[in-house]
């Protein structure tokens, strides 16, 4: 009659080959086999490299399309040429307005730098009719007058009285002798038959009586000429006083 300790021993037996069978049944189970020369699905590289998710690439992302330009260029180019318009419709109106100015202004027609022989010819002529209006002798006041009946025309001749007024009057009393020297002059406009003139000039007066004595003054003005009857006459004499 077998003990209990030959069960329990028969038992583990049992139990470890029932435990080693399992394996090896599992192992010997027969499986389709492959065909020759065809790869499976498992086996293929490209397989396993499309089972595995790859990271999308740009180049496989649908790219944006290019903004186009040419219909924004379509709209702001009338605002462009109507901008343009206006500025050089602005900048015609004030050449033209600027020309008809320097046309019109007395001063941009003057010729004293670019007419030399003119601008020569008249600062010599009325060089010489300073000097003759503005010199004055005691003992030929008839000269004096010639002289004026020459050189002055218009209002130059009312201020030429003027002005040696009190000389005629001193003059057979004192023995007056007045003598008036241009040491400079400068032509300030000289536009067709009319001209402006800067004199510098020195003068000296002379009592020729019992006691000689001599005074000196400068002088500086200015003469408005015209040009008449082929000869340059002062039509003002400005003097800088009120």
């Amino acid at each position: 009659m077998p003990t209990t300790r030959h069960l329990v021993n028969r038992r583990r037996r049992l139990a470890v080959a029932a435990a080693t069978a399992a394996p090896q049944r599992e192992a010997a189970a027969p499986g389709p086999a492959p065909r020759k020369g065809v790869v499976t699905a498992t086996d293929s590289p490209g397989a396993q490299a499309a089972e595995e998710p790859t990271a999308p690439t740009g180049a496989d992302e649908p790219s944006e399309p290019p903004r186009r330009r040419l219909p924004r260029l379509r709209i702001r180019l009338p605002a462009v040429l109507c901008a343009a318009t206006v500025l050089l419709g602005a900048f015609s109106a004030w050449a033209f307005t600027s020309a008809a100015t320097l046309r019109d202004d007395p001063t941009r027609q003057n010729t004293a730098l670019t007419d030399i022989g003119r601008t020569s010819e008249v600062k010599g002529r009325i060089t010489e009719a300073v000097a003759a209006v503005f010199s004055y002798d005691y003992a030929s006041p008839g000269k004096s007058d010639l002289a004026a009946q020459k050189y002055l025309t218009g209002k130059a001749v009312q201020q030429h009285k003027d002005m040696l007024a009190e000389v005629r009057a001193q003059a057979p009393k004192q023995k007056l002798v007045l003598t008036t020297t241009v040491t400079g002059a400068g032509v300030e406009l000289l536009d067709g038959d009319r001209a402006r003139l800067l004199v510098f000039a020195d003068q000296s007066n002379t009592r020729t009586g019992k006691q000689e004595e001599t005074t000196y003054a400068a002088a500086m003005f200015a003469v408005d000429v015209v040009h008449r009857d082929g000869n340059w006459r002062i039509s003002a004499i400005d003097t800088f006083t009120r």
